[in-house]
């Protein structure tokens, strides 16, 4: 006769592949912002720009999907906006 689960042991294993879900998709967040920090300090703004439009609609997703909060989202896309602005900005000089 085969044994039942408890309810115990079937929230455990559903918090479990929840946080593996999770995890996957915050370590892909993760690998995103790195490659966009990479592509500002080469100084690739096309590429830079690429990585920031992928990066923002992962971390949009995860959002979505409850994964990140809405505040971390948003903090997050700002200081990458920001960072690339930064650095890709028209120099003074140059509007005169």
């Amino acid at each position: 006769m085969a044994t039942k689960k408890t309810s115990a042991q079937k929230r455990h294993e559903q918090s479990e592949k929840r946080r593996l879900h999770n995890k996957e998709i915050k370590s892909t967040c993760k690998t995103y912002a790195r490659q966009f920090v990479e592509a500002v300090n080469a100084k690739d703004k096309a590429l830079a720009e690429t990585k920031l439009r992928t990066l923002e609609s992962t971390l949009d997703s995860a959002r979505s999907k409850g994964v990140l909060k809405l505040n971390a989202v948003a903090r997050k896309k700002s200081r990458m906006a920001r960072l690339f602005n930064k650095t890709f900005a028209p120099t003074e000089a140059a509007n005169n």
